[in-house]
C-alpha cells in the first residue's frame, strides 16, 4: 500500500517515510506512526505523519501494524 490515503494509515502502523531533507535523494526512514498530521483524506505526495522517534515526513509505504 502506498501512503496517499489517510484511511489506510493507523496509529502504531509501521511505515516508510521520506523526510523533507531527503526528498531529493528519496532516502526512506522507517518507524511507527505516533500522529497523523495531514487532515485531508488524500494527498498526492503522501500523508504527513510523525513517527515515535519524532521524525516527520510523508508516507511512501505502509509496512504493517
Amino acid at each position: 500500500m502506498n501512503g496517499t490515503h489517510r484511511a489506510d494509515i493507523k496509529l502504531g502502523s509501521e511505515v516508510a517515510i521520506v523526510l523533507k531533507q531527503d526528498q531529493g535523494s528519496g532516502v526512506l526512514t522507517y518507524g511507527r506512526v505516533q500522529a497523523i498530521l495531514t487532515k485531508s483524506p488524500t494527498h498526492p505526495h503522501g500523508i504527513k505523519v510523525r513517527l515515535e522517534s519524532g521524525a516527520v515526513g510523508r508516507v511512501k509505504d505502509i509496512l504493517g501494524l
